[in-house]
């Protein structure tokens, strides 16, 4: 049989999701850049005419675009195998989720870019692959208009950066400390939460020199865990006597808490205000059809506080599209379940989560984002 074409490069965020997927799902698959003429010709127009990464092909000619919709897939193909069954972790594992998606986007995009002198020709060597041989602009061009497009959008402006560097290395940390004891976030395997972080701690921030010497210098069992996300087997040899299973009797540690306790001092206040612009965005939209694709941005003046610093950002839907997958989890659950889960939601700092929706769900129809 073919393998599965994962259209993607080592450099990109969100390819990281969906590649790190198929090597723990045992899954045989090539990857290859968007470049060539069998993608631009078959498979783009069956992506929704979005040249985005990922983008997979699977043997029979299906397509599936976007890292989410990706792992989504060939989780119900496996029968949810890396979805935990147990009420608080299967609940706590969709914020890392989320929070890989698109809650750190902030630092991924500093480090990359903000560090010219130490990494513009390793960056900019990984960009030529994107495109192919003779397209214009440059690649050097290219990066640099992303560069002034995506940082202010997201909020990194010289103002914000001491705050962005301070929750960042405060990350690590934790991090190191919850992977000195633990494998991947909820024990002996990886769930889904880890293939949603794996996405900017590898794509940017685990390989781009800059960081990635951030990551070695202050979370070196942080470090290792991305090393085992890229690996078919466990990896799990040096916790000996630790199964490959998650931990048992729906335990959370105090660890996993800490970290996410870590990641809502900016998350939840940029949902919060990314909820409100949006909400007010869809207000103004009396003719908005069902179907209508939706943008990766609306708005773009999300105001927040970012750990003291008033920032503006712009406002995008798909943060609601993939948190939407908590909330509804959330719902199914039944008490005692419902509750003991609201109060670990509390106690990460996140309960607010639960309630920030948008008036109109998103769906998916042609590999495309819709309102619905």
């Amino acid at each position: 049989m073919q393998p599965i074409v994962l259209y993607g490069v080592p450099i990109s965020l969100y390819t990281g999701r969906a590649r790190s997927y198929l090597i723990k799902a045992g899954l045989p698959y090539r990857e290859a850049p968007p470049t060539s003429a069998h993608f631009m010709e078959t498979v783009l127009p069956k992506a929704g005419g979005r040249r985005s990464m990922p983008t997979v092909e699977l043997p029979d000619g299906t397509v599936i675009r976007d890292s989410v919709a990706i792992v989504d897939h060939f989780e119900a193909v496996s029968g949810h195998g890396f979805s935990p069954g147990t009420p608080k972790q299967r609940i706590v594992s969709r914020p890392f989720d989320a929070i890989g998606a698109e809650g750190l986007l902030r630092p991924a995009m500093h480090y990359r870019w903000n560090f010219d002198a130490v990494q513009q020709e390793f960056v900019e060597t990984h960009f030529e692959a994107i495109f192919p041989p003779g397209w214009s602009p440059s690649a050097g061009e290219r990066m640099r208009n992303l560069r002034e497009e995506a940082l202010p959008a997201l909020g990194v402006l010289p103002a914000s950066i001491a705050a962005i560097e301070e929750l960042y290395v405060g990350l690590l940390r934790r991090l190191e400390a919850h992977f000195a004891d633990h494998p991947y976030l909820l024990g002996g395997r990886p769930c889904i939460g880890d293939f949603g972080m794996i996405g900017p701690l590898h794509g940017h921030l685990g390989r781009d020199p800059k960081p990635l010497s951030l990551m070695q210098a202050h979370a070196l069992h942080a470090f290792r865990w991305v090393e085992r996300m890229h690996r078919p087997e466990a990896d799990i040899g040096e916790f000996d006597g630790y199964e490959e299973a998650y931990l048992a009797d729906d335990a959370i540690p105090d660890t996993l808490v800490d970290i996410l306790r870590q990641l809502a001092i900016d998350y939840v206040p940029e949902t919060r205000a990314a909820c409100e612009t949006i909400n007010a965005w869809l207000a103004e939209q009396e003719d908005l059809a069902s179907g209508t694709t939706v943008e990766r941005r609306v708005r773009e003046d999300a105001v927040f506080d970012l750990a003291g610093t008033e920032v503006s950002v712009a406002a995008q839907p798909f943060r609601f599209y993939v948190l939407k997958r908590m909330q509804d989890e959330f719902e199914v659950l039944q008490e005692p379940e419902r509750g003991a889960a609201a109060a670990l939601l509390a106690a990460c700092g996140m309960a607010e989560l639960l309630d920030l929706k948008l008036t109109r769900d998103i769906g998916r129809r042609n590999n495309l984002e819709v309102w619905l």
